[in-house]
């Protein structure tokens, strides 16, 4: 099935990029630190089978418009409630991967009534550690190194040995072909620059900078749903455990074999799960009297 072609929101005088799909209920997808919205395709279809699907580009990422502002994740998740209202969508099954975990968590504090369920894919914000590259990306002076090594991989003799290496690196660190990925995005100043403010508003150089597990108390009542990566090196899965224990009523998946994109390692036992979890939990409705 060939995906929806992706729609240009208008956006406070900018755009929003949003890929939408299906008739049923509504699950807004949202990616990770450096990612887009094609983080989904895997899955988008198999989703947009019985749910009406929005998979969204944030702000300075994909092909949605750069800015010189606000990367906290109250700013990003009152972004995906802006795409919401330009569509109509009242309420959503918010799901959100690593950063787009912890901008999920944020718009069910910020925005309770339009979330009816949430699913958190190797989330952010549930713990410090996360693993030691992205800590050094928060030092002083590390976007000289990371522009540098963005557009080193966009030489044709670099590309084509990297292309030759990947599966043995993917070997060594399963999620490396992912992270070289979205690393040769990051070769446009602008690009770079939305990139390093994200990693600043919720990343220092000893780990992670925000903690949610003291709100999660606020998802009572709230069908909640967490998977994790079996492999997962850049996020510990203890963290989701840990997580699903203060969640009353949560259920927690371990991927076998997956790492940090549960979503591309295994789209199809993803999407089941998240079909399921959907199919089998009555949404949260704060409006009703």
């Amino acid at each position: 099935m060939a995906l929806a072609t992706v729609q240009l929101l208008p956006w406070h005088g900018r755009h929003l990029a949003v890929r939408r799909a299906g008739v049923g209920p509504s699950v807004v997808l949202i990616h990770g630190m450096a990612g887009s919205l094609t983080t989904w395709d895997p899955v988008f279809a198999e989703l947009a089978r019985n749910c009406d699907v929005i998979a969204v580009d944030l702000p300075g990422h994909g092909t949605s418009s750069r800015m010189r502002g606000d990367y906290s994740l109250g700013s990003m998740a009152a972004s995906v409630r802006d795409v919401l209202d330009v569509l109509d969508v009242k309420r959503a099954t918010v799901v959100g991967h690593s950063l787009g975990g912890g901008i999920a968590m944020q718009f069910m504090y910020q925005f309770p009534e339009r979330c009816e369920r949430l699913v958190l894919v190797g989330s952010g914000g549930l713990g410090r550690e996360v693993t030691p590259m992205l800590r050094a990306l928060a030092v002083p002076g590390a976007g000289l190194a990371l522009g540098a090594v963005a557009r080193l991989q966009h030489q044709r003799h670099v590309a084509a040995a990297g292309r030759l290496v990947r599966p043995l690196a993917a070997r060594v660190w399963n999620d490396l072909p992912y992270m070289l990925r979205q690393m040769a995005t990051l070769d446009d100043p602008e690009t770079r620059r939305s990139f390093l403010a994200t990693i600043h508003a919720v990343i220092d150089v000893g780990g992670q900078g925000i903690n949610a597990t003291d709100r999660l108390h606020l998802a009572a009542g709230l069908p909640t749903l967490i998977v994790w990566g079996e492999h997962d090196r850049m996020i510990p899965s203890r963290h989701g455990r840990a997580a699903a224990e203060l969640v009353p009523g949560c259920r927690f998946e371990l991927i076998p074999g997956a790492g940090h994109y549960p979503h591309e390692d295994n789209p199809e036992l993803f999407a089941s799960l998240v079909a399921d979890f959907i199919a089998t939990t009555q949404p949260r409705d704060m409006t009703a009297s």
